[in-house]
């Protein structure tokens, strides 16, 4: 285990957090808000021990799988650790387990809550909820990949452990470009989102946190009311851009290079759209008497499927009020997911495509036994590593979520609530079903309930092995 590399890219990642917090403070200086004390403290702090951590270069600045998948893990803890402090020192969220929960909902974008009126919180942490999201939606070390060099192809171990998806590859043969690229089309299609809000004149506090929260697919609202007191254009605008970056960024790579017919052919991509339109036709079918017009009744169910199958959580009606057929489908969205290599969470619909296929195979080769049939996704053939890996993530994610629920369910709550609250911050999702719908929030839960879920929020964005590796006794020993 190369320590000394590990404790390097945590000061780099503690160095970033401090300018980060700059956002906030700069917020509380415009609004003139007290609470510029608490960000710039911790800013300071993070600095501090940041460069001590950097100060000295490791000799030797190679790295592995394991230590990608610690440095992964405990950089996430640091980040939410930090990230949390001026919730606590400001009295603005009093428990440090209800301020750990809030940051890192914020960061692994799933945009559950504990507070019960958002708009009782400063301007500057407001902010900093919603800026959380758009760091955790491509990643912080991704954005530290694309400022500072790293020795060989072995910064590829912290791309794939941090890159939700069930493969990441090179854009560019240069990790540190790939990097760069990723992070200027996620900032080009954040200020294209922010461009139309305001052209539909959604004030410019509001344009900010939408488009930050839509950008990472978080569901941090910063009205009481959620997104439900816009005009339809905006929230149109919403819809469209969560869609956009539930997409895998490689789309749009492609059509950056001028490669539209590569682009089209993404069957991931296609999938993707396909399960959507399915959902807001059955789903608009199915409300259509609840909505004055059928296009109202469209609206709000592109929305919603927008928001849950991209797991940003934003929602414009409560549709725990909506039929259980809605309900039904709205619960298989949030395990289905974006798509890989997007800032979306879930399973994925690459892993389930390919789940698919794979069981379709098994089926054909049961009834012509003396059949040899090639498995192929994206044109290109899945080798039995990768089967191997997707049916053991598989497996892990249902042991894990049942767990979660049935040590959530000593709330004694009732199975919707428990069920859904897991899956919904398991799948980086943010709102769950009855006690936990829409129109509710997580303050209810237990302590021991939040910190369970907080595991879930971290696994499910880091795709559960990271943090797995990370507790594992065997990473820790030497050889």
């Amino acid at each position: 285990m190369n320590h000394s590399i590990i404790i390097y890219m945590l000061g780099w990642i503690m160095n970033i957090e401090a300018a980060l917090m700059l956002i906030p403070i700069l917020t509380a200086v415009v609004y003139k808000e007290g609470i510029i004390s608490c960000y710039a403290g911790v800013a300071v702090v993070c600095a501090v021990l940041g460069f001590l951590c950097t100060r000295k270069k490791p000799k030797v600045r190679m790295f592995f799988a394991r230590e990608g998948f610690v440095l992964v893990s405990l950089g996430w803890l640091v980040l939410s650790f930090f990230g949390c402090l001026p919730f606590v020192l400001s009295g603005e969220i009093p428990h440090f387990i209800d301020a750990l929960f809030e940051i890192v909902s914020g960061f692994t974008t799933t945009g559950s809550s504990i507070l019960p009126e958002v708009e009782k919180l400063s301007k500057a942490s407001l902010i900093w909820r919603s800026f959380s999201h758009w760091i955790g939606g491509m990643g912080v070390l991704v954005f530290i990949l694309a400022i500072l060099p790293m020795a060989g192809d072995y910064d590829m171990h912290i791309m794939r452990a941090e890159s939700p998806g069930p493969s990441v590859g090179k854009l560019v043969p240069k990790i540190r470009i790939t990097a760069k690229l990723l992070y200027i089309i996620y900032f080009c299609i954040t200020v294209a989102t922010a461009v139309f809000l305001l052209i539909g004149k959604m004030p410019v506090f509001d344009t900010i946190c939408m488009s930050l929260g839509a950008a990472g697919t978080g569901g941090f609202a910063c009205r009481n009311s959620g997104q439900a007191g816009y005009t339809v254009y905006q929230q149109a605008v919403l819809s469209i851009a969560m869609i956009l970056f539930g997409i895998n960024f490689n789309v749009y790579y492609l059509l950056l290079i001028r490669k539209p017919k590569e682009a089209f052919k993404c069957e991931e991509m296609r999938g993707y759209l396909a399960i959507i339109l399915i959902a807001v036709v059955l789903i608009t079918v199915n409300i259509r008497s609840m909505f004055p017009s059928l296009f109202l009744a469209a609206h709000h169910a592109l929305f919603q499927v927008a928001s849950i199958i991209t797991t940003t959580g934003y929602s414009t009606v409560d549709f725990d009020k909506w039929p259980e057929f809605s309900k039904c489908i709205i619960v298989l969205l949030m395990f289905i997911g974006a798509c890989a290599g997007s800032t979306g969470g879930g399973m994925k619909v690459s892993r389930i495509m390919i789940a698919f296929k794979e069981a379709k195979r098994e089926i054909s080769t049961m009834i012509h036994p003396r059949s040899v049939k090639v498995l192929k996704y994206e044109g290109k053939v899945i080798g039995n590593d990768t089967l191997r890996v997707l049916n053991c993530y598989i497996i892990v994610y249902f042991m894990l979520f049942v767990a979660s629920v049935l040590i959530v369910s000593l709330d004694n709550y009732d199975f919707t609530t428990s069920f859904t609250a897991v899956a919904a911050n398991f799948n980086n999702i943010g709102p769950g079903l009855s006690v936990v719908g829409p129109a509710s929030n997580f303050s209810m839960m237990s302590y021991l309930s939040k910190s369970v879920l907080i595991f879930d929020m971290l696994a499910g964005r880091l795709e559960l092995f990271p943090v797995l590796v990370l507790l594992s006794p065997g990473t820790w020993k030497r050889g």
